[in-house]
């Protein structure tokens, strides 16, 4: 078994249990704070405390301290509405974060209130939950939150109690003396290539890292392991390093805009590195052999070394990320955590510690209602598409060559585990480098196995303006229609979700349009994310046909950045 299978079968199959326990409490925080997540009013947003310190309102009320809020009654909720009450707990629900936040931010600005034992951040919601040794301390947080600004990173915080009692964490990671060295790490919306330099380099000033191992059948994901080192104790030096390193890149993006890190603690306590390239790399063994391409027999290269492989002064692909210049963010005392999230975006044409393909495999496909067509219109929004092939010899699996590596990253992390007309999708790096035309033969609906995109019009991103315009989303049940004539109707658009056999939206929304405009936009709200997903993949691209008009319209969808209408 290799280093990344063996990594892939233990920490990435028990990934997707903690991650579908963490959303499941970050979609039951969201449900009940995300109209008010950049907090306009704090009255509202503070949905933890009622809106005076008495017990009624007469000469002999009962007088108590602000911080006291739980003792008395749960808090109202955001709406105000007394007949929806959440019952105080340790945990604090926080909303209206700035979009630079990290976790140490938090626990600067929180801890007044009380010890802290765990922080889970929500980077894309711009929301956390903190979680306090005690109610007591909660309280205090929510009371203040209500009666004055509490800022966080320079910018004005919502508290709320959780309906959670505790953050569900892999392991025992509060404990100071567990020996927890190694992180994980979920990289989310990776728009560039995530490589065990760019990862030492954002790793390694917080504390000297040993190994790195980047593993990405779920997503984008991976481990650092920091030394022991006897200091004051056993494992107390490494452990230090480790929460040192979560707090202040918990949050953060490598890349301005993305590549944002979701860090928690791993299971094992030690990573085991057979080779050294962009995958794993163990830095106490320089010796390692690097894995190179064209060990024994390789086919010929018709023009050599792609020149875009070496850099200017031609001493290969890497180039070095230097930090932007410090800004202060994270407050925290000495030296011990210096300011490295942000950093210059690659230039793609010298850096090139891309994916080890361009080529997606997605299998988990319904036999009768996915084709290459369908493939295409949800692939679409991540990359270019070049080519598309249905295997012969594993039903329901297409290989999907897509126009670079960023783009296969892209898909992998917003489209694997996604369900699709009853199936889960299962997306990952493909071991072919290129996607050739063999084998063809006629899928279950008549159409061709393979199909070839790359001179289609419906490509997104074929120059850097066009794809600069592209809003990278994960799928979400709200979709942005685009490029639809004036005179067609919200009814008409519902026949056509009726005719195609595909469920219905349950709310609409026409952008207003300047007079000379040719075209409308809008949103499509439907009742659950798999609807919309199964809509995109569907009507993506659907001639729309006018009387009397010479040339159809193209529809255009993609998934909005809105979660509800």
């Amino acid at each position: 078994m290799s280093l990344i299978e063996e990594y892939e079968d233990g920490e990435c199959e028990r990934a997707p249990k903690r991650l579908k326990t963490e959303r499941a409490e970050e979609a039951e925080e969201v449900e009940e704070g995300e109209d008010l997540e950049d907090g306009e009013d704090s009255d509202s947003a503070s949905a933890g405390l009622p809106g005076d310190q008495e017990r009624g309102s007469g000469p002999g009320a009962e007088k108590r301290p602000p911080w006291a809020a739980s003792k008395y009654g749960a808090a109202r909720k955001d709406n105000g509405d007394d007949s929806h009450r959440i019952a105080p707990s340790p945990v604090v629900h926080v909303r209206g974060l700035c979009e630079s936040v990290v976790e140490a931010d938090l626990v600067e600005a929180l801890e007044k209130f009380g010890t802290i034992c765990y922080v889970m951040m929500m980077p894309f919601k711009r929301q956390a939950l903190v979680e306090f040794e005690g109610v007591e301390s909660a309280d205090k947080c929510v009371a203040c939150g209500a009666n004055e600004a509490v800022y966080i990173a320079g910018q004005q915080a919502f508290f709320n109690y959780s309906t959670s009692k505790r953050i569900t964490r892999p392991t025992n990671s509060d404990n100071p003396n567990s020996g927890n060295k190694v992180l994980l790490l979920s990289i989310q919306n990776p728009l560039y290539p995530i490589t065990t330099e760019v990862l030492y380099t954002v790793c390694n000033p917080i504390g000297n890292v040993l190994r790195i191992v980047i593993f990405k059948r779920n997503g984008i994901q991976a481990m650092v392991e920091y030394p022991f080192q006897n200091l004051k104790g056993p494992r107390l030096l490494s452990v230090q390093s480790a929460q040192k390193a979560k707090a202040a890149l918990n949050g953060a993006d490598i890349y301005a805009g993305c590549c944002t890190l979701k860090i928690e603690y791993a299971r094992p306590t030690r990573l085991n590195v057979i080779r050294n390239d962009n995958d794993s790399w163990d830095y106490t063994k320089p010796y390692l052999a690097r894995r190179e391409r064209g060990k024994g027999r390789q086919r010929q290269a018709i023009l050599g070394e792609h020149p875009s492989a070496y850099n200017d002064n031609g001493y290969g692909p890497h180039c070095p990320l230097l930090p932007l210049p410090g800004n202060n963010r994270y407050k925290m005392s000495s030296h011990d955590i210096p300011e490295v999230v942000a950093y210059p975006l690659p230039q793609t044409s010298s850096y090139m510690g891309h994916s080890s393909s361009s080529v997606a495999m997605v299998s988990g496909l319904h036999p009768t209602k996915m084709n290459c067509t369908r493939i295409f219109n949800l692939f679409c929004l991540y990359g270019n598409i070049e080519k598309v092939k249905f295997m012969k010899s594993v039903p329901g699996t297409a290989l999907v060559e897509m126009g670079d590596e960023y783009a296969v990253d892209r898909a992998i992390t917003h489209l694997n585990g996604i369900k699709v007309f009853g199936k889960r999708l299962n997306v990952c790096v493909s071991k072919q480098h290129a996607v050739i035309p063999s084998q063809v033969f006629e899928l279950e609906d008549g159409t061709s196995s393979y199909k070839d995109f790359a001179m289609t019009r419906n490509n997104r991103f074929t120059s850097a303006g066009q794809a600069s315009k592209n809003i990278i989303q994960p799928p979400s049940c709200v979709l942005h229609f685009y490029n639809v004539p004036p005179c067609v109707t919200e009814e008409e658009l519902q026949r056509l979700c009726t005719e195609h056999d595909v469920p219905g939206f349950i709310k609409f929304k026409v952008f207003d349009a300047k007079p000379s405009s040719k075209t409308i936009s809008g949103l499509l709200e439907f009742d659950t994310k798999t609807n919309a997903v199964e809509v995109l993949t569907v009507l993506n691209h659907y001639q729309i046909r006018i009387p009397n008009g010479s040339n159809p319209y193209t529809l255009k969808l993609c998934f909005s950045t809105s979660s509800h209408l």
